[in-house]
């Protein structure tokens, strides 16, 4: 997919005055105040409000059954992280998951609701090896570049207490996964410090970045914290390590969240949340003002953990506006933000807005203004990714 050269007129910037927006070979290279005219090949945005393509920064689509007939959920005993992988390792080969024609339906409802890139899990273990990684570049490369898609591998059954494993992730470092990952290394491999070790020195050695899965609460979550802040920094690889979901922060002593944001601050690691009703509201105030990032994602969508999920992360930052008590205007457009803009370091971007020298990724809605986008989570008029159409209407183009 080639960048065109067009403008975009008639349209109001994050709800601001109606503007044009020059886009050429793929970025936005001027936004000006609305002149009036038009050419040919010009898109009128009819005075719909504009924001940057959503950017999902937590997915794993390639778990999905989307696409497929309605699978029940059947897993019914005790809800845990255990059971749950249990329950997914004995069925998901009765759906043929993972395969690429359920990836690139989840990748296509992403862009029909605005997401213009996203970072996804990938699970990499005895029983699938590389195939779900092979399945997810098939489905990109299919998509012809309607869609960045950064991609993590995951060990979703474990790493030492499935010996083989490591291996399998240094291969997956190797066959292009741009970060690998890693998951409750107290509670899962019974082993925080030996988990850690062997992640990071793929990471150092392959020039990859980490990505942990941590739910683990308590004393034991901070625990993990400390370690990953601690050997990111001795390791050299701030900026390239990720926290996700990190359930434990949001109920810590105040003193000890203050101790664990300094540490994320000082080795720049980054944090991202699927907003999960009934957990603890993250310090994020406390974490804007340090400079962690912060990214929302929507984790699994329609796959055998849960029969929920739509690929719409505006619904997801609607649901962190709530979980956080959000009211006020500003804080309503922050958490667009935080779906939008603020995405830009998980998908490898220096900036992600409305402005010259950004990639042309830009939804338009037909809404008073953005936290009138929030609460009504209206459909997406307009998806443009790289200056190029990609859905109309809620029809995805591609």
């Amino acid at each position: 997919m080639t960048g065109e050269n067009l403008v975009l007129r008639n349209v109001r910037p994050w709800g601001a005055g109606a503007a044009d927006i020059t886009i050429s070979g793929g970025a936005i290279t001027g936004v000006a105040p609305a002149s009036g005219a038009s050419e040919p090949g010009d898109l009128d945005g009819g005075g719909l409000l504009a924001i940057p393509g959503f950017i999902n920064t937590h997915a794993h689509v390639d778990k999905s059954w989307w696409g497929k007939p309605w699978v029940p959920y059947t897993y019914s005993d005790h809800p845990t992280v255990e059971g749950w992988i249990a329950n997914e390792r004995a069925q998901r080969g009765n759906y043929d998951i993972p395969n690429a024609n359920s990836a690139a339906a989840v990748l296509r409802e992403f862009l029909r609701h605005g997401t213009t890139a996203t970072r996804t899990h990938i699970d990499v273990d005895l029983g699938v090896g590389l195939k779900g990684l092979e399945t997810v570049q098939t489905a990109v490369a299919g998509l012809d570049g309607a869609i960045q898609v950064e991609t993590v591998a995951f060990p979703q059954d474990g790493v030492l207490r499935r010996p083989g494993v490591m291996q399998l992730l240094d291969e997956a470092a190797q066959a292009g996964a741009g970060s690998i990952g890693g998951l409750d290394p107290g509670t899962i491999d019974g082993d925080v410090e030996g988990q850690l070790d062997g992640l990071f020195q793929i990471a150092v050695e392959r020039g990859v970045g980490i990505d942990l899965h941590l739910h683990d609460f308590g004393s034991l979550g901070a625990y993990e914290y400390r370690q990953v802040i601690r050997r990111t920094i001795d390791a050299g690889l701030q900026g390239r390590v990720n926290i996700s979901h990190g359930f434990a922060m949001g109920s810590l002593q105040p003193g000890v969240q203050e101790e664990i944001i300094e540490g994320l601050a000082e080795a720049g690691i980054s944090w991202t949340t699927v907003a999960m009703g009934g957990t603890a509201p993250l310090p994020w105030q406390r974490m804007r003002e340090r400079g962690v990032p912060l990214g929302l994602g929507t984790d699994g969508v329609r796959d055998l953990w849960s029969p929920f999920g739509d690929g719409d992360l505006l619904r997801v930052a609607f649901a962190f506006a709530r979980l956080h008590g959000f009211r006020h205007d500003e804080k309503l457009a922050t958490a667009v933000e935080y779906a939008t803009k603020h995405g830009a370091p998980f998908v490898g971007r220096e900036q992600h807005d409305l402005v010259a020298g950004a990639r042309a990724d830009i939804v338009l809605l037909d809404a008073e203004n953005v936290p009138d986008v929030l609460v009504r989570c209206p459909q997406r008029k307009l998806v443009l990714s790289g200056g190029h159409v990609v859905a109309r209407d809620g029809e995805v183009l591609v």
